[in-house]
């Protein structure tokens, strides 16, 4: 029987090698995928978070688990789709229209896929309509957005009227992050919740899907 608490390790050391080398014998040893997935790599990914709030960890630290986690995830992934498991939740993400930048929303996608959600990666610089259109078609409950530059942030706000316009507003729920963006920002556009951090992102997140 694989040692999974080798698992849990690679992961918070960010050895994205053996992450997927335990996962793999894990798997072949009759593993459920559920199992690593809460059992290890969800836990992981918390302790990683906790570091990273008591300022063990910093951003290039989080990088590597979250690399070491996707590892692990690409050989589980499909084996829990196979099993019909439901994730924790299922979340849209993205950077607003005309902001290229990622790096903090990839991070964000990262944890939050860690925690034991679906993520719908939508990159960055994306429209209004393709939130709408992404959220409806897989049936998600929550959107993230993401913004870094100051000029960008209204189009959080569009994007939240487009909800709006759409009819969907009352189906799905709204977080949003990013360096200019404050918590007295995203209640005045009528977010659902701010997260300052993207370790703070995935105890947002849970607390908003479970509502």
């Amino acid at each position: 029987m694989p040692d999974l608490k080798k698992l849990h390790e690679a992961v918070i050391e960010g050895n994205w090698k053996a992450a997927a080398a335990v996962t793999e014998a894990a798997i072949a040893e009759g593993v459920a995928p559920l199992t690593i997935v809460t059992g290890y790599l969800v836990p992981a990914m918390d302790e990683v978070g906790r570091r990273f709030e008591c300022e063990e960890y910093f951003v290039p630290e989080m990088l590597l688990s979250a690399r070491a986690m996707k590892a692990s995830m690409e050989i589980v992934r499909p084996l829990l789709k196979a099993t019909g498991a439901e994730p924790v939740g299922r979340v849209v993400i993205g950077t607003v229209k005309g902001d290229l930048h990622d790096i903090g929303k990839n991070l964000v996608a990262s944890m939050l896929e860690g925690g034991g959600f679906e993520v719908i990666d939508l990159g960055a610089d994306v429209a209004p309509e393709r939130f709408i259109e992404a959220a409806a078609t897989r049936n998600a409950g929550l959107v993230a957005l993401s913004a870094l530059l100051t000029v960008t942030m209204t189009s959080m706000k569009t994007t939240i009227d487009a909800f709006q316009a759409a009819g969907l507003r009352g189906k799905v729920k709204i977080m949003v992050g990013g360096a200019p963006v404050t918590q007295q920002y995203a209640d005045a556009i009528g977010a659902d919740g701010y997260s300052e951090s993207a370790a703070a992102a995935v105890a947002l997140a849970r607390k908003l899907v479970a509502v």
